[in-house]
Order: C-alpha cells, then sequence, then structure tokens
C-alpha cells in the first residue's frame, strides 16, 4: 500500500516534471536565420489568397496560404458568406501534364496571368507557350505550337480571344475557332507592337507586361507601337556559355533619344488597324491608354519631355481622330494617373496635385471642371512617380448613390485608409479603422470590398466588407502564429525635429533584453527617393530591400535599427517632393538626414562612434551622399547605387534633374563619383553583372575614383544578377554577407 503511493506519487511528480520542461522549451525562443527569411514558412506569412471579383458579383479564390497539395480555387458569394470549390484541381493538373513528357511536365500551377470577366478562362504561359484554362471543364488548351517564346498574353473581357505578342509582333487567338491571327507584321530588335520598351516598361507602366488594352466590348485592341532605333545600346558580358554571350539593351540615358510611341487601334474582326492622327513630333512620351466605358474611344495621356506637361485625348476607334480634352501643368513636374470615367458618359474623375497635394476632380467628358472632390494638406495614396506600377487610389464608383471610394492618407502620412465621398465633395469619410495600411478591392457593383490590412506587427489579412465599411467575414488571418517560435521585436513610431521645423518620420527598433544604461551601434536603412517612404506601419516584409525579419536578425546580434524619411519622401505630398527639383540625392536629403543623426547621437543608449548606414537603388545613392559627405558614420552599405545622374535613364532623372544641358550644375553637384576621394567609414558595394537598370557602370566609377586614391573599401558581385538580386541563393549570400559586415565594422 505504502510502496504503491510512493510510486503514484513518483509518476505524478515525472508528469509534473514533463510538463513543466515542455511547457519551458515551448516558451524558449529561436533567433531568425536569413535562410528561414526566404523559406515556404516565411513566404506564407506575407500572402494573402489570391482574388478577382467576377462580373457576377462572386469572387474566385486562390488560397496561396496553403501547401501547394491542398490549394483550390474556390468562389466566395459575399452575399450569402459561402465558399465552394471553383475546380477539379486534380484533374485540370492531369490535363496540362498531358501535354509534356513526363519529366518535364509542371508540378502544378497556380493563379493566372490574366482571366475574362466570368471567370471561366484563365491564361498561363508555360515554356513559352500560350495555354488556356477552362475552370469549368477543368481541361488546359495548349494554342501555341512554335519555337518562338509568347509573352504578355491577356484574355479578352468576353473570354473568346487570347492576345499575345511574338517576335515583337501583336496576335490574337480565337479560342471558339481554334484559329490564329497576326495583327502586326513588322515586329523586330527595334520595333515593337504590343510590348514595352525598357524605360516605359520600367517608369511609365510599372513592369506591366501586355503594352496593349481590350476594349470594354472585346472587338478592339488598342497597342503601342514602338520605334527604338534612335535609341542608345547597353551591352552586358555573361560569364557563360565557353564562348560568352552578349546581351544587348536599349537604354535612354539622361539627355539622349527616347523611343518615339505612337498608338495604333485593332480591329480584330477585320484586322485592320486605325492609327492615330496626332503625330509623335507632338509629344515625348505617351503615358496613360484608357478604353471609355462605350469603347467608340480611346483615352491617351502625353507628356512632353520636361515633364511639365500633361494632355489628355480622346481618340475615336473608327477613324483615328484625336480631340483635346485638358491640359494639366507644373512649373516643376506634372506626375500621371489613370483617370476613372463614369458609364453615364457624362463626366470622368480626374487626379491632379495642383494644390500641392494629389486630389480627385470631377470633369465634363469635354474637359470642364464641375467641382473639386476631394480635398485637403493630406494626399491620394498611392500617389507620385512611384505610383505608376501600383493600384489606382481611385477604388470604385457607386453612379447611383453618386459615391466615389478611394485610398489615402488623410490620417497619417505613413498609412493607408480606404475612404468615400460623394462626387459633389461632401460626405467625405473613412471607412477603415484599425491603424496601418489597407488595399481595397471593390465588387463590379461597389457594394462589396475586399480588404487587405496589415501594420508593422499584424501580417497581411484579407476580409470582406460592405461599401459602408461593415466587416461581413474575415477570408484569411493574419498568421502570427508562423511567428511564435520567434520573439519578434517591432518599430516604435516618433519624427524628429528637423532645423527649420519640419517633423521628419522615422522608426526604431529594439533587441528584446534593450538596456537604456547600455550603448548601442545603430544601422539606419534609407532609401530617400520622392514620394518614396520607409517609415510605413505596415508589415514590412520587403523582398526588394529592408525587412522586418533581417532587422530582427540585427537586433539579435546586438544592433538598433532604424529608419527616416527626408521631406521629399515623406509622402506629405507634392508641396514637400518639390524641394529637390534640380537636386535630387543633394542638400535637402543630406539636411534632413543629419538633422536625424544629430538627434539620435544625443540618445544616452547610443553610441554615437557606431553608427551605420546601408541601403539599395535609391538607399545605395543615399549612403554614398551620406558618406561622402558627413563624417558620421563608421560603415555603410551601398546595394546598386546610381553614382552620376548622366548614367540613368530620361523618364526617371529629367523629372526632377532635367536635360543635362539645362542643369549642368545640378549634375555635377549630385554626382558622387568627384566625391569618392572624401569617402570616411568603412565601406562595402554591391551590384549584380547584369544590372540593367542602374547599370554597373556606376559602382564601377565610384570605385575607380576609391581606387586612384587609394581608399581602401568591399565588394561584392553577383554575376549576371539585376537590380534585384532576387534569387533565393544570391539572397542569402548577400544577408549573410551583410550580417557580418556589420558585426565586423560595428
Amino acid at each position: 500500500m505504502k510502496q504503491t503511493h510512493l510510486l503514484q506519487a513518483a509518476v505524478l511528480v515525472s508528469v509534473v516534471q514533463t510538463f513543466f520542461t515542455l511547457s519551458v522549451l515551448a516558451q524558449q525562443k529561436q533567433d531568425m536565420t536569413v535562410e528561414w527569411m526566404y523559406s515556404d514558412t516565411a513566404n506564407m506569412i506575407s500572402t494573402v489568397p489570391f482574388h478577382a471579383w467576377l462580373e457576377n458579383g462572386t469572387i474566385l479564390l486562390l488560397d496561396t496560404q496553403k501547401p501547394e497539395t491542398e490549394q483550390i480555387f474556390e468562389l466566395l458569394d459575399p452575399r450569402s458568406g459561402t465558399r465552394k470549390p471553383a475546380l477539379d484541381m486534380k484533374k485540370a493538373l492531369a490535363s496540362l501534364k498531358g501535354f509534356f513528357a513526363e519529366n518535364h511536365a509542371p508540378s502544378t500551377f497556380t493563379w493566372p496571368s490574366s482571366l475574362d470577366a466570368t471567370g471561366r478562362h484563365g491564361v498561363y504561359v508555360f515554356d513559352g507557350d500560350v495555354f488556356v484554362l477552362d475552370l469549368g471543364t477543368a481541361k488546359f488548351q495548349w494554342i501555341t505550337h512554335t519555337d518562338s517564346e509568347e509573352k504578355a498574353a491577356t484574355i479578352s473581357p468576353d473570354g473568346n480571344h487570347v492576345a499575345f505578342v511574338r517576335d515583337n509582333d501583336l496576335y490574337v487567338y480565337d479560342l471558339q475557332q481554334n484559329k490564329e491571327q497576326r495583327i502586326t507584321r513588322n515586329g523586330s530588335d527595334s520595333l515593337l507592337n504590343g510590348t514595352f520598351s525598357w524605360v516605359y516598361w520600367e517608369e511609365v507602366f510599372g513592369h506591366q507586361e501586355a503594352a496593349y488594352w481590350w476594349s470594354p466590348d472585346s472587338r478592339s485592341i488598342a497597342f503601342l507601337h514602338t520605334d527604338e532605333s534612335p535609341v542608345s545600346t547597353m551591352y552586358f558580358v555573361d560569364f557563360q556559355p565557353y564562348q560568352p554571350r552578349v546581351i544587348k539593351q536599349r537604354y535612354p540615358k539622361a539627355g539622349q533619344s527616347n523611343p518615339i510611341v505612337t498608338l495604333g487601334i485593332a480591329n480584330i474582326s477585320t484586322d485592320e488597324i486605325t492609327w492615330m492622327r496626332l503625330p509623335s513630333t507632338s509629344y515625348e512620351y505617351l503615358v496613360r491608354v484608357n478604353w471609355l466605358p462605350s469603347s467608340d474611344k480611346v483615352s491617351i495621356q502625353t507628356m512632353n519631355r520636361a515633364q511639365t506637361e500633361v494632355n489628355l485625348y480622346f481618340v475615336d476607334r473608327s477613324n483615328g481622330i484625336v480631340t483635346n480634352i485638358l491640359k494639366e501643368t507644373d512649373d516643376e513636374w506634372v506626375h500621371h494617373y489613370d483617370p476613372y470615367f463614369l458609364k453615364n458618359a457624362k463626366s470622368f474623375i480626374w487626379i491632379s496635385e495642383r494644390s500641392g497635394y494629389a486630389h480627385l476632380y470631377l470633369y465634363t467628358m469635354d474637359g470642364q471642371l464641375i467641382n473639386q472632390i476631394t480635398k485637403g494638406e493630406w494626399s491620394l495614396q498611392p500617389y507620385g512617380a512611384f505610383s505608376i506600377g501600383y493600384e489606382s487610389p481611385i477604388l470604385a464608383v457607386n453612379e447611383t448613390d453618386g459615391l466615389v471610394f478611394f485610398t489615402a492618407s488623410e490620417k497619417s502620412a505613413q498609412e493607408k485608409h480606404v475612404y468615400r465621398s460623394c462626387l459633389d465633395g461632401t460626405g467625405f469619410r473613412r471607412l477603415s479603422q484599425d491603424d496601418g495600411s489597407h488595399t481595397a478591392y471593390f465588387s463590379p457593383d461597389a457594394q462589396y470590398y475586399l480588404d487587405k490590412y496589415a501594420n508593422c506587427s499584424t501580417p497581411p489579412e484579407l476580409s470582406l466588407h460592405r461599401a459602408d465599411g461593415t466587416r461581413l467575414q474575415t477570408v484569411s488571418n493574419p498568421r502570427n502564429d508562423l511567428l511564435t517560435s520567434f520573439d519578434i521585436q517591432y518599430p516604435a513610431f516618433f519624427t524628429i525635429r528637423a532645423d527649420d521645423g519640419f517633423l521628419l518620420p522615422a522608426q526604431l527598433s529594439k533587441p528584446k533584453d534593450f538596456d537604456p544604461t547600455r550603448r548601442y551601434p545603430v544601422i539606419i536603412y534609407v532609401y530617400g527617393g520622392p514620394g518614396a517612404p520607409s517609415v510605413k506601419n505596415s508589415w514590412n516584409s520587403n523582398w526588394w530591400s529592408e525587412s522586418i525579419y533581417f532587422d530582427q536578425i540585427l537586433l539579435d546580434q546586438g544592433f538598433l535599427v532604424m529608419s527616416v524619411d527626408n521631406r521629399s519622401s515623406a509622402y506629405r505630398g507634392k508641396k514637400f517632393e518639390k524641394s529637390i527639383k534640380g537636386q535630387m540625392y543633394g542638400d535637402v536629403e543630406l539636411h534632413d538626414l543629419v538633422s536625424a543623426l544629430r538627434w539620435l547621437k544625443a540618445q544616452s543608449f547610443v553610441d554615437p562612434g557606431r553608427v551605420g548606414i546601408w541601403g539599395w537603388s535609391g538607399g545605395g545613392t543615399y549612403t554614398l551622399l551620406a558618406m561622402t559627405h558627413t563624417k558620421e558614420f563608421k560603415a555603410g552599405i551601398s546595394v546598386a547605387p546610381v553614382t552620376d545622374w548622366h548614367y540613368y535613364d530620361t523618364k526617371w532623372v529629367e523629372l526632377i534633374m532635367k536635360q543635362p544641358q539645362d542643369n549642368a550644375d545640378g549634375y555635377r553637384k549630385t554626382s558622387l563619383i568627384k566625391d569618392a576621394a572624401n569617402l570616411h567609414g568603412r565601406l562595402l558595394m554591391v551590384y549584380g553583372t547584369n544590372d540593367d537598370n542602374v547599370h554597373p557602370q556606376n559602382s564601377q566609377a565610384f570605385m575607380n575614383e576609391l581606387i586612384k586614391v587609394g581608399i581602401l573599401f568591399e565588394v561584392m558581385v553577383y554575376p549576371m544578377r539585376k537590380h534585384t538580386i532576387d534569387d533565393d541563393p544570391a539572397r542569402i549570400h548577400l544577408y549573410k554577407t551583410m550580417l557580418e559586415f556589420w558585426k565586423r565594422n560595428l
């Protein structure tokens, strides 16, 4: 009896001890690694399901937060809230594999590159050939069989035709008659139809593939015809094969000739092309193309070389006759946006920064101003030069109720929220309530919207709302559960007063065991370009450069991590962007950074002798500016920097700097090459040898000046990587290199 009690007690103690041990282990946190940053788990945290509103008011979904083998297409009905499968994935995959040899078949497929309005057909490109998936029958159709690569494939709104580009010519495939037709016949290395030249792809249309647009009635295609023959050529030499290949790129550098672009309108039933009757000599850039809802006209926007004037024209589909509707001008520069044409054919919404802030204006179809819709010392979001490749701030219009929905930074320049207003400018109201960043996707009838939401401590989630902001259901939850093994430290937001009183946005992250009596090294991440903030209340798992994950790795190593925006980059509006006119990455950005440094080094917990700075692209430029014009930094990392604006492209540079012959002093003053001898602190330079955005000559020219004066520096070169150095092995190698550099030098 006594032994039995003792045995029971021993078992109880053992169970308690085991439970306690497991509890302690469960509470122990692991350090984040660079490898984990590029894991499937990390990627899963930062995604929400692919989604598209269909014309019947339902939502097509593909949840990529699930493992690949469990992902399915679903339909969500916002009225009932129910979800149901929309595709037999196994049957569709078997259909796709039937077109390939056993070892070459795709193991899975994801969201299509293009969907028709009904959600019946989706377009895919595999191995340079175009395939179409019928979601109803779960069967793929292989529609191109050529040795040439097909690209930029999109489906017509009615789902009956697929357009694509082959060898720089535009083609259309009739899905009902299984027939291919060729639209253009003069494509070559220098003549492009339906595809963008590099400068248009990068600086005007935000990495969009298709330089063509289907009419709403699916009967016509408006497309760009580009003559690149005047554009200078850059060359990149590969390291393989044994006799290395040479890659050519047409790239217009500041002050040089741009591609010549015009607009054609193809009637797909007759193969006839109508060319717009506007001579290409009357403009420098063709920056926007939008069909009117009636499909009888195409709106285009043209811009002059100085980028101080935008003209809105309507082009008649039948004869190419052009009518000027309005002109937007500014002494410094004009940004271009997509207008929104109401279906009533009586008015359209125009975005302008004429007040110093981006706002909505209502116009008649003949270009007469009716009224300003939004106003105040805040801007729509996104806005500015960096808005070209992103969603429009205009989300939807409910014409019956006279309401327009949009995103803006009225609450905070570091946040993005969903708003609505009456078209007459009354009834302004914020719909989103949670602090952070909201991106909304409205149903075709503007009765519902999906809200993609995140903040600095909440990974992205997707939720369904009524148009009045009422939350109906969560479509996908934020995956905080995948972060429980890490003790993530999130940034604190604040402002720093510059010399003239301007409040510079800043954020600072501290290690989990932060001791205010210690002095810590600090690493500052910067970008600094106009209208491109680094300080944002959003989930920053940015594949581009800065990342909350890499920040966490630095925090675990005992660094403080900080970001600060100068007044031009702070997303406060055009009024403040204009402060850098004629001198991009010059005195204004430098003085604001020095103001922030003065505050930082005055903090008792900061070691003023151990401050580092780094950035990518424009941030790499900012880093070199800081290290050659101050002695404030012990070390810095400059990734893919522009070191002289003569080396960069026309569209971006000339927006602010204008042409070199018109601003010789500005180009001379902002060139970092001439100041390389003034470098202070240990420097690591990084670039890819196939960077077709910021060419390697930028880094090499700066490095050559350092060599001339005997300044030692470090360099990491990534063979045949482009500007983003975006393959996982190279990224892991780069961030490990950076981490080792910081530990060694700070």
